[in-house]
């Protein structure tokens, strides 16, 4: 016999199912410990003192700990990962929110259309035009057109 033949008997498909549904059943359970480290942590509801102890107690019993937690406080754990996962969404949206107000003035194309504008009423010449248009394109322009016009005609 070779060596490959041999370990396909030392090895049946039978013990890889196992082998690999243990290993599965083992990362799903550090999954679970870490998801009940971190809501211990997370629970704004338990003191110091409550949250020290159920870490100790899962720390030292792990399975005990997680399986007590889980009964305990398991049926809270999800509304705690909304709740944190709504305030974290409004967080952002009102940073969007703020951010595109503090951002909301007026761009370079928002400047040239306005000086186009004031073009088309003769209220500037070509020459002024083009000086105002200069200065927005540079990024030393003023704030508006009309102090961009302004700055053109002196």
């Amino acid at each position: 016999m070779s060596a490959s033949t041999y370990l396909a008997y030392d090895y049946p498909l039978l013990s890889v199912f196992w082998s690999m549904l243990w290993f599965f059943l083992w990362i799903m359970w550090f999954v679970l410990l870490f998801r009940v480290v971190v809501d211990i942590f997370r629970d704004d509801a338990m003191s110091g003192w409550a949250k020290a102890g159920w870490l100790v107690f899962t720390i030292v019993l792990p399975f005990l700990g997680v399986f007590v937690y889980v009964i305990a406080r398991g049926k809270n754990m999800g509304r705690r990962e909304v709740a944190q996962a709504r305030a974290q969404q409004q967080a952002f949206d009102s940073y969007i929110r703020e951010t595109a107000k503090d951002g909301g003035g007026t761009t370079s194309v928002d400047e040239l259309a306005r000086l186009s504008e004031i073009r088309a009423k003769g209220d500037i010449t070509d020459a002024e035009f083009a000086r105002a248009k200069e200065l927005v394109l540079s990024g030393h322009g003023a704030g508006t057109s009309a102090d961009v016009a302004a700055t053109s005609r002196r």
